[in-house]
């Protein structure tokens, strides 16, 4: 599956950080993840530091696919709004769900503090009303984030002016959100994996999975099997194919990169990540080396020329609506690039076993804005699973919300 055209700036700049080698014999191990990006990652490496024994594949090099374009915000905040959320799921797990993202975030920075050089950096999240009729319900979401104990400021049209510079009716200014690298992430964390006996192994392409009430064997086209006791589809936008039900819509959405900017001009940029409340939303970020990253225009498309053509023409757009923003910013595009993201319902993700397949085979769908906030909340989800105890959000995140 062609999952992004242009040049992603992560691959860019980071170049192949490490070849791991491919499967060239029959494995047998505890778990076997299926993914190398940056959930598959967080998974295996959740599983390995608990005792498990995991072998971990990926059909390209490692990152290479959704992780390579990723924008990388992290945020507690759900696409679908706290308040929305509550009137679908009820006050108490829609709480659940954003108090788990919340904790994700430190502990994703916990996660990646350990290795030198990973761009990993605290950040606050300013969600700005796009349209005046947009602040009665970012008030309302403010109201209720507040009431549970959210770290939250509500900024009227001036204070977002003085503060910010932008002409907004209003916004909520969360005091976590942090940014990442997430491709060296996802590289730092696998080899280190492999030097403490994960087996890690890139270019290896499963063909087959056969589910029986004991384990699951994974078949490779050149004939070599994969004896786990549980497999973890973690491959990211390409996982519905192993899934007759749709349980998302695939779409595309597009950024840019641009050359360093001075951190003066930058001002407020520097610690502070913006979105707002429009949909599709643009959003940006900086960088460690005080690049700003901006993404948006996301569209319907799902066929990778289609999105290949697109790529200039939506940098171009996204550049007029952050110059209107930003006026005295020196813009120049560096990089940009589209790439598949998918999205559910309701914003949710989802962790665990589908009926199609059984107990023995768990996906891992971390689908909407905040992904890799969702991959670390479901690495521990799937964990609870595989050593058989109850985790809080399992029925919210699971396919049995579906019905």
């Amino acid at each position: 599956m062609d999952l992004k055209s242009g040049y992603p700036f992560w691959a860019v700049s980071n170049g192949l950080m490490h070849a791991f080698p491919p499967l060239r014999e029959d494995r047998s191990c505890d778990v076997l993840v299926v993914g190398g990006g940056i959930s598959g990652a967080l998974i295996a490496n959740e599983l390995c530091v608990h005792g498990h024994d995991v072998v971990l594949v990926e059909q390209r090099d490692i990152g290479w696919g959704s992780t390579s374009a990723s924008t990388a915000l992290l945020q507690y905040e759900i696409d679908t709004h706290l308040v929305d959320l509550a009137r679908q799921y009820g006050e108490r797990d829609a709480v659940l769900a954003y108090r788990a993202c919340a904790e994700a975030i430190p502990a994703l920075r916990e996660v990646a503090v350990g290795f030198r050089g990973v761009d990993c950096h605290p950040m606050q999240s300013l969600y700005y009303a796009s349209k005046r009729r947009h602040r009665s319900p970012l008030q309302d979401e403010y109201a209720l984030r507040h009431k549970h104990g959210f770290d939250v400021r509500w900024l009227d049209a001036d204070a977002v002016r003085a503060e910010y510079g932008i002409a907004a009716p209003g916004a909520i200014l969360s005091a976590l959100a942090a940014r990442v690298d997430p491709y060296q992430l996802t590289y730092r964390l696998l080899m280190r994996l492999a030097k403490a006996g994960c087996a890690v192994h890139d270019r290896t392409v499963l063909h087959t999975l056969q589910p029986t009430a004991r384990g699951v064997t994974a078949t490779t086209p050149e004939g070599l099997r994969i004896r786990a006791r549980h497999v973890v589809l973690a491959t990211g936008y390409a996982g519905q194919r192993w899934l007759k039900q749709k349980v998302a819509r695939n779409r595309s959405s597009y950024a840019f990169i641009t050359d360093p900017i001075d951190a003066a001009a930058l001002g407020p940029l520097v610690d502070t990540m913006v979105w707002e409340s429009a949909r599709p939303y643009l959003y940006m970020r900086s960088t460690g080396d005080h690049r700003l990253l901006v993404g948006g225009e996301d569209d319907a498309v799902d066929i990778p020329a289609r999105r290949d053509s697109r790529v200039a023409g939506k940098t171009g757009t996204l550049l007029k609506q952050v110059a209107r923003l930003f006026p005295h910013l020196p813009l120049q595009p560096a990089f940009s690039w589209g790439g598949t993201f998918a999205e559910t319902e309701d914003g949710l993700p989802f962790f665990g076993p589908h009926p199609q397949w059984g107990p023995r085979v768990l996906f891992a769908m971390a689908y909407g804005g905040n992904g890799i906030t969702y991959s670390m909340i479901g690495a521990g989800l799937l964990r609870a699973r595989i050593e058989r105890r109850k985790h809080p959000l399992a029925g919210l995140f699971g396919f049995e919300r579906l019905g």
